[in-house]
């Protein structure tokens, strides 16, 4: 009798740094509210909630950090796992992205029109993103250090899909090419310019839109 061979088994290995990062990301998109309770709340009610929600979010990081039980069943149960090693294996305390894009948000509806806030907070939720996942997934060519040609064109191109969305509120300029361009060079010089992308890419994507006249 001819032997029947059991069925070829089929491995396949789930890159679990990309899964991470897809998680990492979703988290990172759902403070998508803040562009849009920029743009729909007054401001005098919206800085002082937000405000309030970033002061709860250091107190909690901290009480993480430091161990407190009811702060790891709380945001450690949740975050810690979605940290990244470097992040996790820190002797110091030091802010998570969530206490920078709060800041960003602040800072952007301080210093800038609500238009120009809105358009720079939906470049960094959404375009970080986009270079980080699509990096991560497709990238081949490094350009610096860990990053790619795929996430940085990912991370461009969706700037500048976001900016002509946003024609409707914001005009779409010459300008509006360059904080792109500028915001994408922040993007990947991160390590060099010293600052949590979170906070230097609206910054410095609200910065040129303002001051550039064309």
């Amino acid at each position: 009798m001819k032997k029947i061979l059991p069925p070829p088994q089929i491995n396949i290995n789930v890159d679990k740094g990309i899964k991470k990062e897809f998680q990492r990301k979703a988290v990172h998109l759902s403070s998508l509210w803040v562009p849009s309770a920029i743009y729909f709340i007054p401001k005098v009610l919206l800085l002082p909630t937000l405000f309030i929600i970033l002061c709860g979010n250091i107190a909690l990081e901290y009480a993480n950090f430091k161990r407190y039980r009811w702060a790891r069943q709380s945001f450690g149960a949740i975050f810690f796992r979605l940290l990244r090693e470097k992040e996790t294996a820190r002797q110091n305390f030091q802010f998570t992205g969530s206490v920078y894009v709060l800041t960003s948000a602040i800072l952007c509806m301080c210093l800038f029109s609500k238009e120009i806030a809105v358009i720079a907070m939906t470049v960094m939720l959404i375009s970080d993103s986009a270079a980080a996942l699509i990096g991560r997934t497709f990238g081949k060519h490094k350009i610096y250090k860990n990053k790619t040609l795929e996430g940085t064109m990912a991370f461009f191109v969706s700037a500048l899909v976001i900016n002509l969305l946003f024609i409707p509120i914001y005009p779409f300029r010459l300008a509006s090419i360059l904080a792109c361009a500028v915001a994408t060079a922040v993007e990947v010089y991160e390590d060099k310019i010293g600052i949590d992308d979170n906070l230097s890419i609206p910054l410095a994507f609200s910065a040129v839109l303002s001051i550039i006249p064309w």
